[in-house]
């Protein structure tokens, strides 16, 4: 399906920015926060699938399954604690290489989630085995990984870690819209465990003109078309990741100056609604209605010093899988990124 490797989509230069946080988790602060934020107090078998590429990059590493990249070099352990709930964190990370450079195995240390899917990783296997530094990250027991690397080399790219076991694991789309290539960029991970399918997407970002907003709204439906079957199949769902779309204007800091803006354009918005209208459910908000509560900052302008910010990063459930979910929770005084990690708690059987 696509090859594996990433790069940065501009979202620096179409929104404005944001900082100082105010919503976190009930956990300790970790050591990439910054001193001033504080934390919220509220509380494998494979799929016919893709990341072909990853596994034709790794050279030393065990042998993957079929057609996808599980990682495997000497790396490190992390203690996941006996919880009552699954904790999940999706992280927009602007670059993997650069955030563990920044405190990223720190943060995975001390939050110690069940399962975290990154976007924007923007990094092949190839190049993290290259580098001393960020080589452990492709073996960081317990977790099993799972890549999807865009073709272009420095853009896009996902990964989903978990220390739950996997069913199936697909990257990529299984079966690619005839119209368009949806697998080349990198965006997509699909894994299926006992208790629910969790979709790990880095959506497009519209900012370089009209037509990448078509392709960014036919991607949005893409995705849709196969969220409805799982659904259909009685399967309890979970749509984390980047949208690259604030949906109301209590979502981004200054919602007049950017009506214009990709990220904020009617239509975009109106996938937002169509999706909420079809019995999907923005996690965050139906735990939190305050404004501020933003998950990307422009970094350019420093907009994070002001909590000049969009919240674009959500946790998207089907009505159905409601009575699952115990929390979720942005974490703004986590730094290493322009976006803040979001969590998910999810009720253990």
């Amino acid at each position: 399906m696509s090859k594996s490797t990433s790069a940065r989509e501009s979202k620096k230069t179409t929104k404005p920015a944001a900082t100082k946080p105010r919503s976190g988790s009930a956990s300790k602060k970790s050591p990439i926060a910054t001193k001033k934020s504080a934390a919220k107090k509220t509380g494998a078998k494979k799929v016919a699938g893709n990341v072909g590429a990853a596994d034709r990059q790794r050279k030393t590493a065990a042998k993957p399954t079929s057609g996808e990249s599980q990682a495997k070099t000497a790396g490190l352990e992390i203690r996941i604690p006996n919880r009552d709930a699954i904790r999940i964190y999706s992280w927009n990370v602007n670059g993997i290489r650069a955030n563990i450079k920044k405190g990223f195995f720190e943060w995975v240390q001390q939050e110690s989630p069940d399962i975290f899917c990154l976007q924007e990783t923007r990094a092949t296997i190839e190049q993290l085995e290259a580098d001393a530094k960020c080589r452990p990250v492709l073996d960081l027991k317990p977790y099993e990984s799972h890549w999807h690397i865009a073709e272009k080399k420095g853009y896009s790219g996902v990964a989903t870690f978990s220390a739950l076991p996997v069913r199936t694991a697909q990257s990529g789309f299984e079966k690619d819209d005839p119209k368009r290539n949806f697998n080349e960029e990198g965006r997509v991970i699909v894994t299926e465990l006992d208790e629910f399918v969790l979709w790990n997407v880095y959506f497009p970002n519209g900012g370089r003109g009209p037509e990448r907003v078509q392709y960014k709204m036919e991607f949005y439906d893409h995705c849709l078309n196969l969220w409805e079957q799982t659904r259909k199949a009685g399967r309890p769902i979970i749509i984390c990741g980047d949208y690259n779309t604030a949906h109301q204007e209590i979502d981004l800091a200054r919602p007049k100056e950017n009506q214009t803006t990709s990220g904020f354009l009617p239509e975009e918005r109106e996938f937002l609604d169509k999706i909420v209208s079809m019995g999907y459910v923005d996690v965050f908000r139906h735990f939190n209605k305050e404004p501020g509560q933003y998950t990307y900052w422009d970094q350019i302008t420093r907009a994070r010093e002001r909590n000049v910010g969009w919240r674009i990063d959500y946790f998207f459930v089907s009505e159905e899988t409601m009575p699952m979910v115990k929390n979720a929770y942005n974490r703004m005084d986590i730094m290493g990124s322009d976006h803040c990690p979001i969590a998910l708690e999810i009720k253990k059987p």
